[in-house]
């Protein structure tokens, strides 16, 4: 599993924000479109109906870096995957789907503390993208195959979010 941008990539699935808790809420991106599985069952929203679909309150990672840092944000995520998160709740940001009926924010946990305000931007753009049927997750999770998995450290995921979204 590995965290790059606002997505958490698998072997076989791409999520936005963290991995499915202990009860298996998450929301999910696919080729089709984007699952929510949440306390009142799954809801599903194919790319062909979203008008859009962004990120709201992503969490800006502060000015402070180093390499303590990348591996708090690690620690985060993987704590994400119980139900506790160092004791906390995770920071909380909203996936706004917005349809020809108006728009629906989704709930998702951050999968860490603090993204690089790039990682947000670029990830707003791939999303645009996977929308648009210009980019797909796919790519995300044969990259995961090849690269085990492992986080990489700022520089690379906004380089790979860079080659994903061609920009």
């Amino acid at each position: 599993m590995a965290m790059v941008g606002l997505f958490w990539i698998t072997e076989d699935s791409v999520y936005v924000g963290s991995p499915p808790d202990a009860e298996g809420h998450c929301v999910r991106i696919t080729s089709e479109g984007v699952q929510a599985r949440g306390p009142d069952g799954i809801r599903a929203w194919p790319w062909s109906i979203l008008r859009s679909a962004g990120v709201n309150a992503a969490p800006v990672e502060g000015n402070a870096r180093g390499g303590g840092r990348f591996l708090a944000a690690v620690l985060e995520a993987v704590a994400t995957l119980g139900s506790s998160y160092g004791g906390e709740e995770p920071p909380q940001m909203y996936l706004v789907l917005e349809t020809q009926d108006g728009a629906e924010e989704v709930r998702v946990p951050a999968a860490t503390r603090g993204y690089t305000s790039r990682e947000i931007t670029l990830s707003q753009r791939l999303l645009a993208r996977f929308r648009e049927g210009t980019a797909d997750p796919r790519t995300l999770t044969i990259w995961s195959r090849d690269h085990s998995g492992a986080t990489p450290k700022p520089p690379e995921r906004e380089a790979l979010l860079r080659e994903w979204t061609h920009a």
